[in-house]
């Protein structure tokens, strides 16, 4: 049956109790649906909010190891660039080791040969040699001091 209005000061709606009962059971389904919504709505939600962890942490993980690859590479360019340093410096002081052996031969041959006497230092400094003698045959006495660029190659 359907509900009668009267019309007066004051609208009043009247129902019969087939149609309070179809009211009431409408309002009691929109209410079940709105809250099965909301139910979905919340567990879409903290679905979400757990990707979004998950893709936070992968994203960490790869960062961290993207940083640990350069980090190691950085450190082999640096212990690379180190061996050849050490390279160098050992190659230039083997090659000023074997002039200081070379001069130091024919000093002492010169010595042997002269039956003089031969006082003197020298001192390496990067790529020259700096020699100070003194050479005594008898009563004859020469001081000699030189600077002798060695070639070294870099």
């Amino acid at each position: 049956m359907g509900t009668l209005r009267l019309r007066g000061p004051e609208e009043k709606i009247i129902m019969t109790e087939r149609s309070a009962a179809v009211f009431i059971q409408a309002w009691w389904r929109g209410t079940l649906v709105r809250r099965t919504l909301l139910h979905a709505a919340l567990r879409a939600w903290i679905i979400q909010c757990w990707w979004r962890q998950v893709l936070e942490k992968l994203l960490a993980k790869r960062q961290r190891m993207v940083l640990e690859f350069y980090v190691q590479q950085e450190w082999a360019a640096v212990r690379l660039q180190s061996w050849v340093r050490m390279w160098c410096v050992r190659q230039r002081y083997c090659r000023l080791l074997n002039a200081v052996r070379i001069i130091q031969v024919y000093w002492r041959w010169h010595t042997c040969h002269s039956r003089g006497f031969i006082e003197g230092h020298y001192e390496l400094k990067e790529n020259q040699l700096n020699i100070q003698l003194e050479i005594s045959l008898g009563s004859q006495a020469c001081k000699v001091q030189q600077c002798i660029p060695l070639p070294l190659k870099e």
